[in-house]
């Protein structure tokens, strides 16, 4: 073997060619405050067993880094069925379903259980997690036909792969296996078991949750804290999809060529329908005037208000819609990102004092001239837009800090109604592979902004990062203290959107730093039979992404 010239750290050191970047980075480990678990090479994302065949740079990933952290995540669940099959003895009446994402972990169920899961077996299973992890078995990965796949996982009683893998157009795909237990997994893992090094398994509900780190810590375990109004919604949103026999892709698929795709949407959106109506008569009931509607970025908050407000209206009330963003103080007095870039999400680019003094202005019956914000100038203008509350008059107030306390200090709480909205997917890969709600929302605004804003998906992906820390910082902690929540999530919607999303992602250069990521959410949208969005409602939450609304979205 020759050798290769190789530059880790700003350093070009000689190497023979065939060494692994598993070596390299056992080397250079010490650099690092977190364990290496990725790496780029030159600009190709590659796993720690790859080995390196020509002169390029290399760049580590560690467990803070988001893609190493989702390999981290992704080997914990791998080790996790592994334990639990050898300790149910590989038996095939059993099946483990990775559910949804809770808090830092994910919410498991297993199918088969008589009696339930106990704590004792599930402490079995965690003692065999750990003798696992002690023994630092390598995670393996093996290169096969997609014929033989199908004809494996069959034999292992892993009928949802086999269904999924009946519409792949590829000829290969990649199975992991840690010992003699293989099993199919999106995305790439770590090197060995004795990786993971912080999880546990919780008892909740009628399953468990495996618990994980979180990526600004990935060496420390937090608490559990159930969010019990969350996971409600998780579960009603996984009911509907039993109901309606779609729970995985590959059931969508099947319903998609068996022809059923247009029962299904009209079922689905019928659905939401029926729990918007149901929010709208519990308003009414309850003599609500201030609805506060909050909910991450692409989660379909204008559709849902509006619809709310139809059917409002149908039980008798007047709606007024306010949007919080037209309270956006000046630009030039916008708080910023130490990057120096606007920062438009948090409280501070609010003007509070204002927004408050309004509303409360229009409790007390007094006429007020509502803003309009010009997002072009960047001030706030007024223009003769009058509003005085009478009988039945509610306002529908829309923001990312409407459930914020401060947002609405000056309001009294009893006339209160605070919505959260979210698009959480029920819909897994199959049974071992859930879909993040999060990649459900990137795609849903890389196409809404590529339409609406000229955005293009490198802009689109650059900033998500920016805009995910928002949301962790200014909503998702007072998602529980919403009176109820709303599943915006359609289960065809990422067949329908597919169309729209492809040709963005596929317009990245590969030299962008963006590629990887649009190059993750391509292979994803693969596993989805395309149908056309030619009928889907017009009033759809799904139309303010691709378009085509009744409503001015």
């Amino acid at each position: 073997m020759g050798e290769v010239k190789v530059t880790v750290y700003g350093e070009t050191i000689t190497v023979e060619e065939g060494t692994t970047l598993l070596e390299l980075a056992k080397r250079y480990q010490e650099k690092e405050e977190h364990d290496i678990v990725m790496a780029y090479m030159d600009t190709k994302l590659c796993e720690l067993m790859k080995t390196v065949t020509c002169d390029c740079e290399i760049r580590f990933l560690t467990t803070a880094d988001e893609i190493g952290f989702q390999s981290y995540k992704r080997s914990a669940t791998l080790l996790m069925l592994k334990a639990i099959d050898d300790v149910m003895n590989h038996s095939k009446d059993f099946q483990v379903r990775v559910m949804y994402s809770l808090g830092n972990g994910y919410y498991c169920e297993i199918e088969g259980l008589e009696d339930g899961i106990s704590q004792d077996l599930l402490y079995s299973f965690k003692r065999r997690m750990k003798e696992i992890i002690w023994d630092d078995v390598p995670i393996k990965k093996e290169s096969i036909s997609t014929d033989i796949a199908m004809r494996r996982f069959k034999e292992q009683g892993m009928y949802d792969k086999v269904r999924l893998f009946q519409y792949r157009r590829v000829s290969s795909c990649n199975v992991y296996s840690i010992d003699h237990y293989e099993d199919y997994h999106y995305g790439y893992m770590v090197p060995s078991t004795g990786y993971i090094k912080c999880f546990d398994l919780i008892l909740y509900s009628a399953g468990f949750v495996l618990q994980l780190p979180a990526m600004e810590n990935p060496e420390e375990l937090t608490p559990f804290e159930p969010k019990k109004k969350l996971f409600r919604v998780l579960k009603e949103s996984d009911d509907w999809g039993k109901m309606l026999n779609v729970d995985t892709v590959g059931a969508l698929n099947d319903v998609i060529a068996e022809d059923g795709f247009g029962d299904l949407m009209l079922v689905q959106e019928a659905l939401q329908e029926k729990k918007i109506a149901e929010i709208a008569e519990r308003i009414e009931r309850e003599l609500k005037q201030f609805i506060l509607i909050a909910g991450p970025s692409s989660s379909g908050k204008t559709t849902f208000s509006h619809r709310l407000s139809i059917q409002l209206r149908a039980h008798g009330l007047n709606p007024h819609a306010i949007a919080m963003d037209d309270y956006f103080v000046d630009r030039e007095l916008t708080p910023k990102n130490l990057d120096g870039s606007y920062n438009f999400e948090c409280l501070e680019a609010i003007d509070l004092d204002q927004f408050n003094n309004d509303m409360k202005c229009l409790l007390e019956g007094k006429t007020v001239e509502i803003p309009r914000f010009n997002f072009h100038t960047g001030k706030r203008e007024y223009k003769g837009d009058y509003l005085t509350l009478g009988d039945g008059d509610v306002l529908v107030i829309e923001g990312i800090h409407a459930l914020n306390p401060k947002s609405s200090e000056l309001l009294p709480d009893d006339n209160k109604f605070k919505i959260y909205i979210s698009a959480l997917t029920s819909l897994n890969i199959d049974l071992h592979n859930r879909i993040s709600t999060t990649d459900g929302r990137l795609i849903r605004r890389l196409v809404r902004d590529a339409r609406t804003r000229g955005n293009s998906a490198r802009d689109t992906i650059s900033m998500w990062a920016s805009v995910r820390r928002g949301e962790e910082k200014n909503i998702f902690p007072y998602q529980e203290e919403a009176d109820v929540m709303f599943n915006s999530a359609l289960l065809f919607e990422l067949s329908v959107i597919k169309q729209y999303a492809e040709p963005l992602l596929f317009s990245i250069p590969h030299e962008a730093p963006e590629y990887q990521e649009a190059k993750r959410l391509l292979k994803f949208l693969d596993y989805f039979m395309g149908v056309s969005g030619e009928d889907v409602p017009k009033n759809s939450i799904l139309r303010e992404f691709i378009g085509g609304s009744c409503f001015r979205v």
